[in-house]
């Protein structure tokens, strides 16, 4: 028995291969992640590269990384040009010659698995199961994809237990492993009462009472329903203020009301965590969002509707979890931090001695590397043959 030998490009032992990672959307968390991820690998001795849309916070962060951008243009939906960026993606993909390729949401799953299909170790990441994000007409179609996918999938990486859970539960095959996602809890230190009101005076805000919202401005993350919320908080208690702090376009109304700030994007949101009173993550789904554990890691109470892997990030002593789609909960939870802020700080310490314990992001990428080399001594096993 002798090993074929790899082409240099791929090189299947352990770091100082490259990894491929394949992203869009560019921005929000999945930015995050994959930013934080391909610096860790590049210092871990990988060689890196990114093919990702040419503009965003992913391509912002990496710029003079060290690690190698790659131009892909795609639509963060499926639609007429899937064709070509698949195309673009195989060519990217060959002139890479990556030992290992990481697809990161569900578009660049879709394109990565057309364009490689089985080809290279590929390792396809959700981020949150599409089947969320579609109409629900569309959905079944969704599902038969992933199904047929995981053909030309070596492992699918979740991020929670849950996403684990709803992928055996929708029917799709293949391996699995879960690594919870991680923040780096030092950038994200603890912002005591001295730090709060700095916070504030830097961003212009009063001393009331403050709940803050962190995402994009979409239906996912539920803005809405908060909106709808916060009805009745600001009806019990008229000296509050809501910050919905993100790009997109906010839902109709919003700009007209009372005690609503509109942050907009913000490419540092550690100021309006330590700002806040309480953290209100209201999405409609998620795999693992990172909002609540950079908030927690902040010393931050987070109330936060009950949705893929938020119960795993958020301890019930950290804040509170409440139904989704249930405007009145939200309310109540939201409502009882912003009048007790003694309370709500104490569940923030909690919360952030959880994230230390469970989600450093030292751990995240730990538990990565692990798999990497665990797949590529699969794939380096297979390789041989019979001389």
């Amino acid at each position: 028995m002798t090993a074929t030998a790899a082409p240099a490009g791929r090189r299947l032992g352990s770091p100082g291969g490259v990894v491929l990672h394949v992203a869009q959307p560019t921005e929000g968390g999945v930015a995050r992640y994959l930013a934080d991820l391909a610096v860790d690998q590049l210092g871990a001795g990988w060689r890196v590269a990114v093919a990702c849309p040419p503009r965003g916070r992913l391509v912002d962060e990496l710029t003079g990384s060290g690690v190698r951008l790659l131009p892909w243009s795609a639509d963060r939906l499926p639609g007429p040009a899937v064709s070509r960026e698949v195309r673009r993606l195989a060519e990217l993909v060959a002139a890479a010659d990556p030992a290992l390729v990481h697809l990161h949401s569900s578009k660049a799953g879709l394109a990565g698995r057309l364009a490689v299909r089985g080809g290279r170790v590929t390792v396809f990441q959700p981020h949150a199961w599409s089947v969320h994000a579609v109409p629900r007409m569309l959905r079944p179609a969704a599902v038969g994809w992933e199904r047929r996918a995981a053909a030309w999938t070596d492992l699918l990486l979740c991020g929670a237990e849950e996403e684990r859970r709803l992928g055996r539960a929708l029917g799709i095959p293949g391996r699995y492993a879960v690594v919870p996602n991680g923040v780096d809890v030092d950038r994200f230190g603890v912002a005591d009462a001295d730090e709060r009101a700095r916070a504030r005076a830097r961003l212009g805000l009063g001393d009331g009472p403050l709940a803050v919202c962190v995402g994009r401005l979409c239906r996912q993350k539920g803005q809405d329903l908060l909106l709808r919320a916060w009805r009745q908080v600001a009806a019990a208690l008229p000296v509050a203020t809501l910050a919905l702090v993100g790009g997109g376009s906010p839902p109709a109304g919003a700009s007209a009301r009372p005690g609503l700030v509109l942050a907009g994007s913000v490419v540092d949101p550690r100021d309006w965590y330590a700002a806040a009173d309480v953290v209100v993550c209201p999405s409609r789904w998620e795999g693992m969002a990172l909002v609540p554990l950079e908030a927690m890691a902040r010393g931050r109470s987070v109330v936060a509707t009950d949705v893929g892997g938020t119960r795993q990030a958020a301890p019930p002593d950290a804040g509170a979890l409440v139904p989704p789609d249930d405007p009145h909960a939200l309310a109540a939870a939201t409502l009882a931090r912003l009048r007790d802020r003694a309370t709500a700080d104490v569940e923030g310490r909690r919360g952030r001695a959880h994230v230390t314990r469970h989600h450093s992001l030292s751990r995240t990428h730990a538990g990565v590397q692990r798999l990497y080399q665990e797949l590529l001594a699969v794939h380096r096993s297979r390789s041989e043959v019979v001389v």
